[in-house]
């Protein structure tokens, strides 16, 4: 239902008896928003969300929270009411979107498990929202830091790792030209310059619910079917929509619509839509995007910094893909800030012929800590080391028991959702699918009820990414583990429809 809230970063509000600061009270704004009073996405009767009763959904959050509360006393006494020093009381604000009344303030976490200060111990699905999908601190990467740590830092001069880096990015994504960011934020923005640059068209297009980092460009949304700003940006003074096209996903008609106009340097996406409710391309779809991109002289971005799940060269390689321009960021360095971006040998053809024709001076590309030697050094032994097919391996057998569990459960509780996987990326919807495009999956958010299912699970041990209802497996997931979760999800909806 799209009037019961944002979907995404940004919401905050208060919890228990108004004295704990809890980042989603969504449950409250469903109950008193015009959509949940009416019709549904869906056409779910007015007391119903995602197929469970609002009431329900209430009763079950109420009791979680006092549970978490009573099972994080030392936690609620550190971070209950912010962490002094911080605004919002935390030192990054997208640390107050998680379901629980109050933020758990982490001890440890190694592999696929994390431990609070309060002795809690959580099979974690989350990773850092795909920051550490490989792990937490994989050993080849604590290693490769801790003997770069007596060595330097950054010096911004290359290193023996990045000698070694370069061919493997070119073996492992097959395109043959890198540079190294510390954000895949900044690998899009440098990508998307250059993509302006060679092309001398002005405009980028993107399609509806798209994520990459904080681009201006990207945050664009259609809206009856025009294109508009996205809402919520704070300090937003230009007019976005000026510098972009935006097209739903899966829409072959659009996008050739919209390229026809001669004045789009780059199409940028994800192989899937992962920001919102996941959203798979349709058969033929990609294929029609490059055609269409070459057909009309655009360029075109494949942003793997989520679908880096589906194997060792991530979707583009798993699935044939031939993009221009190529950005990965997050997991690339085990966890250490770190992104690549990598180019054609045309597309390096044309931006040295553009810079020969340009004065010495800032290119607007880089920044001082990009490629530092650190970085360098774990993404390195990340490469060699971490991303490996058996790796891989483990990961899809057990993303795939994960799926089809979840599977199972939302049809023995009769429930109108389903379940998505990319390689080892699994997401529960709580909507009817398969979603088509980025207009659905945002009306098949259910704040409220994902809220509830996400703070239950936490409270049997069980992390799962606060954004969305995402899951990651990871080299070191256990089976066990994997169980654990399966068996928290039946619980979990059995309380939600008993």
């Amino acid at each position: 239902m799209r009037g019961c809230g944002p979907s995404r970063k940004g919401v905050r509000g208060w919890g228990l008896v108004g004295l704990i600061p809890n980042p989603y009270p969504l449950f409250a704004v469903a109950l008193n928003c015009r959509a949940c009073k009416s019709q549904g996405s869906y056409g779910v009767a007015a007391t119903y969300l995602g197929g469970v009763a609002l009431q329900r959904i209430g009763e079950l959050f109420a009791a979680e929270q006092r549970r978490y509360v009573d099972a994080h006393p030392r936690s609620l006494q550190r971070t209950g009411h912010g962490i002094a020093g911080f605004y919002d009381g935390v030192p990054m604000h997208w640390m107050r979107d998680w379901s629980m009344p109050f933020p758990f303030v982490v001890e440890s976490a190694r592999g696929a498990t994390l431990r609070d200060i309060d002795g809690n111990e959580y099979a974690d699905f989350c990773l850092g929202d795909t920051g550490s999908m490989f792990g937490h601190s994989p050993q080849p990467v604590a290693e490769a830091i801790a003997r770069q740590a007596g060595k330097g830092l950054t010096y911004m001069l290359p290193t023996e790792d990045a000698i070694a880096v370069g061919p493997l990015l070119h073996e492992r994504f097959g395109l043959p030209h890198w540079q190294v960011a510390t954000t895949a934020t900044d690998a899009n923005r440098f990508a998307l310059r250059v993509a302006r640059a060679v092309t001398g068209r002005p405009k980028i297009l993107v399609f509806n619910g798209c994520y990459h980092g904080t681009v201006d460009e990207t945050f664009v949304r259609l809206v009856d079917g025009r294109a508009v700003n996205r809402p919520g940006l704070l300090g937003q003074v230009t007019d976005l929509t000026q510098l972009a096209r935006v097209v739903e996903f899966n829409d072959v008609d659009g996008l050739r619509r919209e390229l026809a106009h001669g004045d789009v340097a780059c199409v940028i996406t994800e192989p899937v839509l992962t920001n919102s409710c996941m959203v798979l391309p349709e058969p033929g779809f990609l294929d029609q995007v490059r055609r269409l991109t070459r057909a009309t002289g655009t360029l075109l971005l494949i942003d793997e910094t989520h679908t880096i799940s589906t194997g060792p060269g991530g979707y583009t390689r798993a699935h044939g893909l031939e993009p221009d321009l190529f950005v990965l960021g997050k997991p690339v360095a085990g966890g250490v800030p770190a992104s690549v971006w990598g180019f054609t040998d045309e597309v390096a053809r044309r931006l040295t012929a553009v810079r020969g024709q340009t004065p010495p001076g800032h290119s607007g590309m880089g920044t001082t800590l990009s490629a530092n030697a650190l970085s360098l050094a774990a993404m390195r032994a990340t490469l060699e080391h971490v991303m490996t097919a058996d790796a891989y391996r483990h990961m899809e057998r057990l993303a795939a028991t994960l799926a089809a569990g979840l599977q199972a459960t939302i049809e023995a509780r009769r429930l109108p959702w389903h379940v998505v996987r990319v390689g080892a990326r699994v997401e529960f919807v709580c909507a009817p699918g398969p979603l088509r495009n980025g207009t659905q999956a945002e009306a098949a958010h259910a704040p409220a009820l994902e809220q509830a299912v996400h703070l239950a699970l936490l409270n049997r041990g069980c992390l799962i990414a606060p954004f969305h209802n995402m899951m990651l497996v990871c080299p070191a997931t256990a089976e066990a583990q994997v169980a654990t979760l399966q068996s928290a999800f039946e619980d979990v909806t059995g309380a939600l429809v008993s």
